[in-house]
């Protein structure tokens, strides 16, 4: 469960569109050129994931594309080296390979999942706060068009439910990169490219994957 949690934790916090924290703790506005979801709106991206393990000298790579539907979920698609679709939504979680369904874990049966998904709709609407009552928040604020950081630190650091030793996530107008980092001393980092803002409906296949985790 540990491995699957940082998983679903790094994936969450990858995907937030930035709402440019600033430095004080608590809710604040968004900084100047910082890019937010409306109800209605999409954001798409690439995605690479480098995860750096003991024991092995060069970081194991990977990497597919992203699409975050505020209300409705994430489906993070790995295309290399293996083909894996991963998808969170209100509803649970879900994972395909090669068109089939290889977990499906309804909200009810992951109540963590669901805590980290509800952190999520917070950040999309600027509420870095809502991270605050399982980590240590420290923002910095770049300035309007300049890179901005946020460092988490869990505030039990010794629970064995927490699958991370601390996340630093930075960005300008999104989130650009995520580093996580694991109590045993593994890291991942993932970076986020080629992001964009879209009007236009999630596809047929889309809307199917986004209906899963909760299905019955």
């Amino acid at each position: 469960m540990t491995r699957q949690k940082a998983l679903i934790l790094a994936v969450l916090l990858a995907a937030l569109p930035a709402t440019a924290p600033a430095a004080q703790q608590g809710s604040a506005p968004p900084v100047a050129g910082a890019a937010t979801l409306a109800e209605g709106q999409l954001l798409r991206g690439r995605f690479e994931q480098e995860r750096f393990l003991k024991g092995f000298q060069a970081p194991l790579k990977s990497g597919g594309t992203f699409l975050l539907a505020p209300g409705l979920g994430l489906i993070w698609r790995t295309e290399t080296p293996f083909a894996v679709v991963t998808v969170m939504s209100p509803g649970g979680f879900l994972q395909e390979a090669q068109g089939q369904e290889t977990m499906r874990m309804p909200a009810a049966r992951l109540p963590f999942m669901a805590r980290l998904y509800g952190m999520m709709s917070g950040a999309l609407t600027g509420d870095w706060a809502a991270l605050s009552d399982i980590f240590s928040v420290t923002r910095e604020d770049g300035g309007p068009g300049q890179p901005w950081r946020l460092r988490l630190e869990p505030l039990k650091p010794g629970d064995p439910n927490m699958p991370v030793r601390s996340i630093t996530v930075s960005g300008t107008r999104f989130v650009e990169t995520l580093e996580v980092m694991k109590p045993e001393g593994d890291r991942d980092r993932i970076t986020l490219l080629d992001q964009r803002l879209s009007t236009t409906a999630p596809t047929a296949e889309e809307a199917r994957l986004l209906a899963r985790p909760g299905a019955p």
